[in-house]
């Protein structure tokens, strides 16, 4: 029986005791939406196409509301993530890709898509550290989607070091971290650690393989299906279990439906579930578009760009996605998102939504 907990809060998110309010910086203070026309926005409902642009993105995109736009330099804080050493073992890798983030520390980062030749309906993706004032990348991780599977199907890889004993030399290994499924719509998507399925049987998996965990539950994203058809921007849920009281993450591998994150938020059980929401972008009449400010992180608009809030504090922003070139996006995350829960956040976009555009 998972112990109870409360999810750790920034500011208002709950009465818990034990945190320290994170300090506000520019990037999240910006809760009005300015009519100044500027950036890229929707028009009539439709953003200006680019012969790049993929047919299911003809419904509202997300536009960009540029009236306060900060410098790169000013966007660097004290409080941005920077490590210039990933080079890490296997153990520690796992660690740094589940941890979540700390208080008043934010991820800045890249993601590269790959859609070439044979492989463009079954793209990779890389994701990158950048520091924004350098504008210098480090990769992390790359996520890639499974070929004739009936669901979409990502599995999140890193590098991991190994001493070779033979040579004593330092090796490089592809460790598997995560795996992202949806169910048939494209509608709910859930993030698990690299583990045992507990719907299969122990004997079914070769022996190497039968001593492993089960795998661990990270998250779940649910994006609001549109059975009208109406035009807007899509809605969307994250979900997470809550964090111990000294914000660390506790590890949950539900053996059954019923104790998922989808049937415990379905069921209205929310004790131990987080729930965040993409925050509602604003209707400009001036530009005929939504928009929203990326604070100069996001340059095209696109059905896929989004924030993600919690409701009790839509100041904060606990990441946001967005389009920046052709293949090219980028993906800034904070507490209490983990580097690699952000990232397969950032693939359930990707795919075509059937009942959602």
């Amino acid at each position: 029986m998972k112990q109870s907990v409360t999810a750790p809060p920034p500011r208002s998110w709950s009465q818990t005791e034990g945190y320290v309010e994170p300090q506000k910086d520019d990037e999240s203070t910006d809760n009005t939406m300015s009519s100044t026309a500027g950036g890229v926005h929707l028009h009539n409902g439709h953003a200006r196409r680019s012969s790049a642009d993929s047919n299911y993105e003809e419904d509202a995109r997300i536009g960009i509301d540029t009236s306060r736009t900060l410098e790169p330099l000013q966007l660097l804080r004290s409080t941005d993530f920077a490590q210039q050493n990933l080079d890490m073992n296997k153990e520690e890798l796992c660690a740094f890709a589940t941890k979540p983030a700390d208080l008043n520390v934010r991820f800045t980062c890249r993601i590269q898509r790959h859609r070439e030749g044979m492989d463009r309906l079954n793209p990779y993706y890389q994701l990158y550290l950048q520091n924004l004032v350098t504008n210098e990348v480090q990769w992390v991780f790359t996520a890639n989607k499974k070929r004739k599977s009936q669901t979409s199907y990502y599995t999140i890889k890193g590098s991991a070091k190994s001493q070779n004993a033979s040579n004593n030399r330092r090796d490089s290994e592809l460790v598997t971290l995560a795996k992202v499924r949806s169910n048939f719509l494209g509608t709910n998507f859930t993030v698990y650690s690299n583990g045992r399925n507990p719907n299969i049987s122990v004997q079914d998996y070769s022996e190497k393989k039968r001593n492993i965990d089960i795998r661990e539950e990270l998250g779940s994203v649910i994006y609001e299906p549109n059975i009208l058809g109406f035009r807007g921007p899509r809605k969307m849920t994250v979900l997470l279990h809550t964090l111990s009281k000294s914000g660390e993450r506790i590890e949950f591998r539900p053996t059954k439906e019923s104790e998922t994150l989808l049937a415990q938020h379905k069921m209205g059980e929310a004790e131990h579930v987080l729930a965040l929401h993409n925050k509602s972008p604003q209707w400009n009449e001036e530009t005929q578009s939504f928009v929203l400010n990326f604070n100069g992180r996001v340059t095209q608009a696109s059905v896929k760009n989004f924030q993600i809030v919690h409701d009790n504090d839509l100041d904060y922003i606990v990441m946001q996605f967005g389009k920046i070139d052709q293949d090219a996006f980028t993906m800034d995350f904070r507490y209490p998102l983990s580097p690699v829960l952000a990232f397969a956040i950032a693939l359930t976009s990707f795919d075509a939504k059937l009942a959602c555009e």
